[in-house]
C-alpha cells in the first residue's frame, strides 16, 4: 500500500499538474488592461478605403448606364434607322 502512495505522491507532484507554472506551449490567454490608443487610429484608414470603395461603386454604376444608353443609341443607328433620339415625357 505504501507504493500505490508513493505513486500517487510522484503523478501528483508531476510537473504537469504543477498550476504555478504556466505551461509555455500555450500562449498567454490574459488580455492588457490599457487597450493601446492606437485601435481608436485603426478606424481611419479602414473608413477612407469605404470611402473610396463606394465612390468606386457609385461611378462603375454611372458609367455601365452611360455605356448602355451608347450601345442602345449605336444598335438602332446600325439597324439603319433614322429616329433614334430618346424623346423624354415631359
Amino acid at each position: 500500500m505504501e507504493s500505490d502512495v508513493k505513486k500517487e505522491d510522484r503523478i501528483m507532484n508531476a510537473p504537469e499538474f504543477d498550476s504555478a507554472k504556466p505551461d509555455p506551449r500555450k500562449p498567454p490567454t490574459s488580455k492588457p488592461d490599457n487597450p493601446s490608443p492606437r485601435r481608436q487610429e485603426s478606424r481611419t484608414p479602414a473608413m477612407a478605403g469605404l470611402a473610396i470603395a463606394v465612390v468606386l461603386l457609385v461611378v462603375g454604376l454611372w458609367l455601365a448606364r452611360e455605356l448602355r444608353t451608347a450601345s442602345k443609341m449605336q444598335d438602332c443607328l446600325m439597324s439603319g434607322r433614322t429616329n433614334c433620339n430618346v424623346i423624354e415625357p415631359q
